[in-house]
């Protein structure tokens, strides 16, 4: 049974994250977006407070408090800074990929170091500049040596970039003359100063200005055999486990901007005036925030419904990319929606709905853009007709 209730431990880590949130990320986000940069030190407090390893076994020094807390911390993080926020998802993601996919010796390695905030966070290198929505397109490649492995390629669009101490880097490993599909692909742990491991520029975008995205290069990066995560030839499988549980992460950072924004815009419009009444008190703005509140809460259902299927260990990839595909694209319209009921003021950096607009777009691009979420859903709307 679907149950919303919280138990004490997911209370706990939503509390911690509601606070922290207020406490660091809030008062810094502004400035953080107007200078750019990556938050460190933001980032190094919220490993003392576990909020790097909230869905990882306490034995690998997380806080195994599952995926619903998971969630739900996320939300009350991105209301008060998305840039700081998708560093956390990430770092989060890589974390329970290793737990997932690696060797014990590799979960005791690496799992703690992540969690702590040793590697400052982890990375997760997919995308490439002619394979983003197409994995099969992948021609970053990687060879047998007499020790291990050769790593050469380049990879895009890699959240952190510019400081993550640990990577999940996806390569071809079949024969180049052989290459089909998906299969061939293989993942690998990189650490962040591997020799001929090259960092790009990050890119100048809308939002999320905080979070650093960048190329990456790797030029013979040599690597033993224990690096290989999974089995070889069978990463893409890890990739798309691990977009899965990414995907409810993206969500919940797409509605705690929604969230945050439509909070915004009804506080202010009970303070605005205009023809002699504070515009809550007009239909048309009412309506607006009616629709938003109804959309974001309808979202809200449905990550948490995905949540709790991971949770639960249950198959949970279509209710993933409903959730994803709800949150982000209801959440941008309530970011525009309150850019709308502040008028002039929202479009200024004077007040945060603009920042919310910008930071939230994203969310319908990365972990797999609306469109890839759309032909995920339409297969299993035909997988459902087809057995009836």
């Amino acid at each position: 049974m679907f149950d919303l209730s919280l138990d004490d431990a997911q209370q706990m880590v939503v509390d911690t994250a509601r606070q922290f949130a207020a406490r660091v990320l809030a008062p810094r986000a502004a400035q953080l977006d107007v200078e750019g940069g990556f938050p460190r030190d933001s980032l190094a407090e919220a490993a003392k407070l576990g909020l790097l390893g909230i869905n990882v076994p306490e034995a690998l020094g997380g806080v195994e408090a599952g995926a619903v807390a998971y969630a739900l911390a996320v939300v009350e993080l991105a209301r008060a800074c998305a840039s700081t926020t998708v560093a956390m998802t990430v770092s989060n993601m890589v974390a329970e990929v290793i737990t997932r996919f690696g060797t014990p010796a590799q979960r005791e390695q690496h799992v703690p170091a992540l969690c702590s905030g040793e590697y400052v966070v982890g990375g997760f290198a997919l995308s490439e500049a002619g394979a983003g929505s197409d994995p099969a397109a992948m021609r970053t490649r990687a060879h047998r040596t007499e020790r291990g492995w050769s790593l050469s390629g380049q990879k895009l669009w890699i959240t952190s970039g510019t400081d993550a101490g640990l990577f999940v880097v996806w390569a071809r490993t079949d024969d180049p003359a052989a290459s089909k599909g998906t299969a061939g692909i293989t993942a690998f742990l990189v650490r962040g100063d591997a020799p001929g491991l090259v960092r790009g520029k990050p890119e100048h975008k809308l939002g999320q200005h905080g979070s650093t995205t960048t190329p990456l290069e790797f030029n013979e990066v040599l690597l033993g055999d224990d690096a290989l995560l999974g089995e070889e030839g069978r990463g893409f499988r890890v990739a798309m486990m691990a977009l899965d549980g990414g995907r409810i992460g993206i969500a919940s950072l797409a509605l705690g901007c929604g969230l945050a924004a439509t909070d915004f815009a009804a506080d202010y419009a009970l303070q605005r005036s205009q023809f002699g009444q504070a515009i809550a008190g007009y239909q048309a703005i009412q309506w607006m925030l009616a629709d938003s509140a109804t959309e974001l809460d309808a979202a809200r259902l449905l990550v948490l419904r995905a949540a709790w299927l991971k949770e639960q260990g249950k198959g949970h990839t279509t209710e993933a990319a409903m959730a994803k595909l709800m949150a982000s694209e209801r959440a941008h319209a309530a970011c525009d929606r309150a850019i709308q009921i502040l008028g002039g003021y929202g479009y200024v950096r004077d007040f945060p709905v603009e920042r919310y607009l910008r930071d939230v777009r994203v969310t319908r691009i990365f972990e797999g853009t609306s469109e890839i979420q759309r032909i995920i859903l339409s297969r299993e709307v035909m997988r459902r007709f087809a057995r009836a």
